[in-house]
C-alpha cells in the first residue's frame, strides 16, 4: 500500500521529474522540479491557492514516483519526452504532433538533388522550411525543376567520367545532362546555389542576373534563349510578389502568440525565414481557458520544440515563460548554435506579435463557429434518427460496430461511441475475435455484442470495478445489412436486453446509402444532412477497426522467429503466415506441408522444419 505522507518524507533535495498516478496506476501528470522535495510537497499542502484543475488532479492522485537528474536541463528534457510518451490527461497537450515538410537540397553530393523530407539532419545538406503543406512543397519543387534544368534521378556518377544512357528529361531539355558530361561539377553547383538563393527568398539577385543574361542573348540574336529567360524571370517575379515580407530581421524566426476566452485557447505560430513568412500553423486547446498565460506558453514551447525538426535562431513570444534561460540552453543544444527567446515590449517585433495574436483570435473564432455548426448538425441528426427509426427516446449515446479481417487471420472488431452526436474517443473499444477461425461476419458480430454486454453485466455486479462498459446505448448501429442486424438482435434477446438495432448499408460503390431495420430499409439519399451524419459514424467505425487490424498484421509480420531462418525474407515470411495463420501452426507443419507454400523450395522447407523441430524430415 502506497502511503503518500510517508513517501513525501523520502523525497530528495535534487532536481528531477515526478509522475502522478491514479488508482489504476495510469500517469495523469508529469512535472519538472528544481528541488523535488519542495515541488511535490506543495501539491499535498493547503489547497487554498490551488486552481480548480490542480484540485481535481490532487483528488485523483493515489501514488507518485520520481526520477532524479543531475541538472535542471536534464530534468527539462526528460519531462518533455515523458509528456510526449504518456500524454497525461492533466498536462496541457498538443493534439497535433505534426512533423512538417522541408525542402532538402543535397549540397553534400557532387551533383545535388532537391527532395522533400520531414527530418532535418546534420549531413551537409541545406534545408528550407518548415512548410505547413506537403502539397505546397511538391508544387515548389515542381516549379524549381521547370525553372532550373537540374537532375532528378538518383544516379551516382563514376569518377572515370564514363557516360551513361540519358533519361527522357535530358531529351526534352529539362536536365542539363551531367551524366553526359555536358556540365562540370562547378557549373552545376553554381546552379544549385541559385536554387538555394531562390528558396531563401533572394529572388531579386537572381532576377537581376537573368535580366543581364537575357539582354546579352538578345544582343547576340539568340532570341529563343532570350525568350526562355524572359519567361523564367516572369515566373520568379510572380513568386517574389506572393511571398510576404513581415520582418526586417533576416535571421530565421518563429513568432508565437495566442488568444484566449473563458473556455478555450488558440496558439498561432508564424514561420519566418529570411524576413519572409513561409508558413503558419495554429493549435486549439479546449477546456483550458482558466490556465495562466505563462503556463500555457511554457507548456506549448516545450512540447512544440520537442518534436520540431528545426529550431530557428530566434523565438519571439507574446508572453514570458518559466525558466526561459534553461529552455534557451536546451534549444541551443538542439540547434547546436545559440537560440534567443525574446518577449518584445515595443518596436517592430511587438507589432509582429500583435499580428500573430490577431490571427490566433480569428482561428479561435472560426473554431467556435465550427463547433456551433457541428452541434446543430449533431442534434438534428439524433432527432431525425429518433423519428425515422421510431425510437422511444433520443439516441444520445450511439454505439457503432464493424468487423475487419485479413482473409481468415487477424479478425477484429471496433466499437465506436457517439455521445450527443459527437465521437467520444475515450469510450471506444476494440476486440480481437476469439471464437471464429474463418471469415464469418455474423458470428464475429455476435461474439463482440455478447462480450460487450457481458462486461457491462459483470461491472454492474462488481461495484468495485472500474466501469468501462457500464454505459448502455440508446441505439446500436452495425456496418452491414439485415443479416448483421438479426445476428445482433438474437444475442440481445438471449441476454434479455432491449436496445434498437439498425444496419448501415452501402451501395455498389461502397458508399453509405441507407439504414435497415428488422422490417424495412430507409433510403437516406433525400436527406443529405442525415446521410452525412450516418456516414460519419460508419466511416469512424470502419477506420477504427481497420487501424487495429493493420496494427496486428504488422506486429505478426515483424520480428517473428522466421526472421532467424536463413533464406526467409519478407515475401516468404508473409506467404508462410498467410498460409498457416500463425507461427504455432508453422511449427506443427510437416516438410510436405511447408513445400506446398508458394516460394518455399524443398531445401528451404527442410531448413524450416529443422529449425523448429531440431532434426531433419526423417
Amino acid at each position: 500500500m502506497f502511503n503518500i505522507q510517508e513517501e513525501l518524507k523520502k523525497l530528495p533535495d535534487k532536481p528531477g521529474v515526478y509522475l502522478m498516478k491514479d488508482s489504476n496506476g495510469e500517469i495523469i501528470y508529469v512535472g519538472k522540479a528544481v528541488v523535488l522535495k519542495n515541488r511535490v510537497r506543495q501539491y499535498f499542502q493547503s489547497s487554498a491557492n490551488h486552481t480548480p484543475k490542480v484540485k481535481a488532479m490532487v483528488s485523483r492522485i493515489k501514488e507518485f514516483e520520481y526520477i532524479v537528474t543531475d541538472t535542471e536541463l536534464e530534468a527539462l528534457i526528460l519531462e518533455c519526452n515523458l509528456i510526449k510518451k504518456y500524454r497525461p490527461k492533466f498536462n496541457i497537450l498538443l493534439k497535433d504532433d505534426k512533423s512538417y515538410p522541408y525542402i532538402k537540397v543535397t549540397m553534400n553530393e557532387e551533383f545535388p538533388r532537391i527532395l522533400m523530407t520531414r527530418k532535418v539532419e546534420k549531413d551537409g545538406a541545406k534545408y528550407f522550411g518548415p512548410y505547413t503543406s506537403a502539397f505546397a512543397v511538391k508544387n515548389t519543387i515542381d516549379l524549381i525543376k521547370k525553372l532550373f534544368p537540374i537532375k532528378t534521378c538518383n544516379r551516382v556518377f563514376t569518377k572515370d567520367g564514363k557516360k551513361q544512357r540519358p533519361c527522357l528529361n535530358y531529351h526534352i531539355h529539362q536536365c542539363l545532362g551531367p551524366c553526359q558530361g555536358n556540365i562540370n561539377k562547378e557549373e552545376y553547383r553554381a546552379l544549385m546555389n541559385d536554387i538555394c538563393s531562390f528558396l531563401g527568398g533572394k529572388q531579386e539577385e537572381i532576377i537581376k542576373r537573368l535580366e543581364r543574361d537575357m539582354l546579352k542573348a538578345a544582343e547576340n540574336m539568340e532570341f529563343e534563349k532570350a525568350a526562355a529567360l524572359r519567361d523564367k524571370i516572369a515566373s520568379l517575379k510572380h513568386i517574389s510578389q506572393k511571398q510576404k515580407v513581415v520582418s526586417n530581421v533576416l535571421s530565421d524566426q518563429d513568432v508565437i502568440a495566442f488568444s484566449k476566452d473563458p473556455t478555450d485557447s488558440c496558439i498561432q505560430v508564424f514561420f519566418i525565414r529570411g524576413g519572409k513568412l513561409i508558413g503558419r500553423e495554429h493549435f486549439i486547446f479546449e477546456g483550458i481557458g482558466d490556465v495562466s498565460d505563462k503556463e500555457l506558453m511554457t507548456s506549448f514551447v516545450k512540447q512544440f520544440y520537442t518534436s520540431a525538426a528545426y529550431v530557428p535562431s530566434e523565438i519571439v513570444l507574446q508572453e514570458d515563460i518559466d525558466e526561459a534561460d534553461i529552455i534557451e540552453r536546451w534549444l541551443s543544444s538542439r540547434r547546436e548554435t545559440k537560440v534567443h527567446i525574446k518577449v518584445p515590449r515595443r518596436g517592430e517585433k511587438l507589432k509582429l506579435v500583435e499580428m500573430v495574436s490577431q490571427n490566433a483570435l480569428i482561428a479561435l473564432n472560426q473554431f467556435k463557429e465550427n463547433i456551433k455548426n457541428q452541434d446543430k448538425l449533431a442534434k438534428e441528426g439524433m432527432a431525425k434518427l429518433k423519428e425515422i427509426l421510431e425510437l422511444e427516446e433520443m439516441p444520445n449515446r450511439i454505439e457503432a460496430y464493424d468487423i475487419s479481417n485479413t482473409g481468415s487471420t487477424e479478425i477484429v472488431a471496433s466499437m465506436v461511441v457517439f455521445e450527443g452526436g459527437h465521437p467520444e474517443k475515450k469510450e471506444y473499444r476494440r476486440f480481437k475475435i476469439k471464437s471464429v477461425e474463418s471469415q464469418n461476419d455474423y458470428a464475429s458480430m455476435q461474439e463482440v455484442i455478447f462480450r460487450r454486454f457481458n462486461h457491462a453485466k459483470k461491472e454492474k455486479e462488481d461495484k468495485n470495478s472500474e466501469a468501462k462498459f457500464s454505459k448502455l446505448p440508446q441505439l446500436i448501429l452495425v456496418d452491414g445489412g439485415l443479416g448483421h442486424v438479426n445476428s445482433v438482435l438474437s444475442v440481445l434477446e438471449e441476454m434479455n436486453i432491449s436496445i434498437p438495432v439498425a444496419g448501415m448499408v452501402k451501395d455498389d460503390r461502397h458508399r453509405t446509402r441507407g439504414l435497415v431495420t428488422g422490417n424495412k430499409e430507409i433510403d437516406l439519399s433525400k436527406d443529405l444532412d442525415l446521410l452525412r451524419f450516418v456516414t460519419a459514424i460508419q466511416d469512424e467505425a470502419h477506420r477504427f477497426a481497420l487501424e487495429y487490424n493493420r496494427k496486428l498484421v504488422q506486429k505478426r509480420y515483424k520480428g517473428s522467429e522466421l526472421d532467424k531462418i536463413e533464406g526467409i525474407g519478407p515475401k516468404r515470411k508473409k506467404a508462410l503466415l498467410k498460409h498457416f495463420g500463425s507461427i504455432k501452426n508453422i511449427q506443427k507443419a510437416s516438410v510436405n506441408d511447408l513445400e506446398a507454400v508458394e516460394g518455399i523450395s524443398p531445401g528451404l522447407a527442410n531448413k524450416i522444419f529443422e529449425y523448429f523441430n531440431g532434426g531433419s524430415r526423417i
